[in-house]
């Protein structure tokens, strides 16, 4: 499997395309190296931001937070089913509402030319609700309510309130890259904070040892702290520029309706329209088994907690191997070509594992997993920018970005759904929940053969 970072670095932010806004087109000056632009304040308080967002990222969303959940209800075969409903269904839920609310945030950006204004509080919100998680899975009570502990139902709930909003924060934080560098220094700049927050990823295992036999819950109040500290550089030293705000004053609905004329120019557009709906259902099959990795390998595959992170941080060297791969790979046979050769990696990947007995099998599926997912936004990225007008890229892009948010509903109910209905054959039922995500990526790749190769196809 792939870890959630990637997921964060590489899909949830495909919306942003700085080099496509107009006001860098006449700002070509020499770009600094990359020593200069790390050393920069600004530059490195918003890396440290990712270092920091990837703490949270990587601890609550991927490893521990799913840990706990299993040592809590999956006392069972058939108990473990119900824990992997949970966790899927907070994480469908928090994305919900995330589709919902975050066209409204490009609005207040748009009205207020204001990033750091909004980005302090939904991270203060993020970072007292993964607390209020910790303290929540502390409390010893005996209360029920719907059937659940009251301490686990509260565990949950704050979960959902802190993904919501560091879900949220991001679209304010990778905004500000516009801010940072001319045309030439913003790649480098987001080059450096994605390595940056690599190095995010491994400090915040440092929580590790507190679990303490399979204490998941004493890694939650730390984590929080941690992603605390190392916010506190974006917050006490990143200058906000002036910024005029948009002239025009935008409704609150407008996002929504900005949303829906996209997508209906978006048509006009066959080809890039094919892919996009492509790419939902990859995207589909990629979010769910990020949410489920963790638990999919302890229940079904065995895995310890040592041994998952160590799968986790080799498939995250996989999505970079397969990133740095398929660039290569994309610039030979052409970013269609790409993206179907990826698509298979990516079916033979979660056959492997929804059907695998072995944990050497596993760890197979977990490396070919992170190759796929590291160089599905590698090439999809690219076949978006050749499919597209230049003057239209940016409104395809933010279309993609939020076609990548709804597909992170949809899946993640898919296999929770599964795992509810099918809870009483045990295992079996989350080896049928991942299996059925090679649908998806089924349908996903036969909608994107039917991808024309004319560019910017209208036809």
């Amino acid at each position: 499997m792939a870890a959630n970072i990637l997921d964060k670095y590489k899909y949830m932010r495909e919306g942003v395309n700085p080099l496509a806004k107009p006001e860098y087109a006449s700002n070509q000056r020499q770009a600094r190296n990359v020593w200069t632009l790390l050393f920069s304040l600004p530059i490195f308080a918003w890396a440290m931001y990712d270092f920091a967002n990837t703490i949270f990222s990587s601890n609550i969303v991927t490893v521990f937070y799913p840990f706990y959940l299993k040592e809590t209800l999956g006392k069972s075969e058939e108990l473990n089913q119900i824990a992997s409903t949970f966790i899927t269904y907070s994480n469908a839920i928090s994305s919900f509402f995330l589709v919902l609310l975050s066209p409204l945030f490009g609005v207040w950006i748009d009205r207020t030319g204001k990033k750091k204004a909004y980005l302090i509080p939904f991270t203060l919100i993020a970072i007292a609700a993964t607390l209020l998680m910790g303290a929540s899975a502390i409390w010893d009570t005996e209360q029920q309510w719907l059937g659940l502990n009251t301490s686990v139902l509260g565990v949950i709930v704050f979960f959902m309130i802190a993904k919501f909003f560091y879900n949220s924060s991001l679209i304010f934080y990778d905004s500000m890259i516009s801010d940072l560098g001319n045309t030439r220094e913003i790649p480098i700049i987001s080059g450096v904070g994605v390595a940056v927050g690599y190095v995010g990823t491994l400090v915040g295992l440092v929580v590790y040892p507190l679990i303490n036999g399979n204490q998941f819950e004493n890694t939650f109040i730390p984590s929080a702290l941690m992603f605390l500290l190392f916010s506190l550089p974006i917050m006490l030293f990143y200058k906000e520029k002036p910024i005029q705000a948009a002239g025009e004053k935008k409704s609150l609905l407008s996002g929504y309706k900005e949303i829906w004329l996209t997508f209906k120019e978006a048509r006009n557009y066959k080809a890039a329209f094919l892919f996009m709906i492509a790419y939902f259902f990859f995207n589909d099959a990629i979010a769910t088994a990020i949410a489920v990795m963790a638990i999919y390998a302890n229940t079904v595959m065995g895995f310890t907690t040592g041994q998952f992170i160590l799968l986790y941080l080799v498939s995250t060297i996989s999505s970079i191997i397969g990133s740095f791969l398929f660039g290569y790979v994309t610039r030979s046979l052409g970013p269609k070509r790409a993206v179907t050769i990826v698509a298979f990696i990516l079916i033979i990947a979660i056959a492997i594992a929804s059907l695998a007995t072995s944990q050497s099998l596993f760890w197979v599926a977990g490396s070919l997993y992170g190759v796929s997912m590291g160089a599905m936004w590698v090439t999809s990225r690219t076949l978006i920018v050749q499919l597209t007008p230049e003057e239209k890229r940016g409104q395809f892009f933010g279309l993609f970005a939020f076609s990548g948010k709804v597909s992170s509903i949809v899946g993640p109910a898919l296999y929770g759904s599964i795992t509810w209905a099918l809870a009483s054959y045990g295992n079996l039922a989350s080896r049928v929940a991942l299996g059925s995500l090679l649908l998806l990526v089924i349908i996903g790749l036969i909608v994107h053969m039917r991808v024309p190769q004319k560019l910017h196809s209208s036809s």
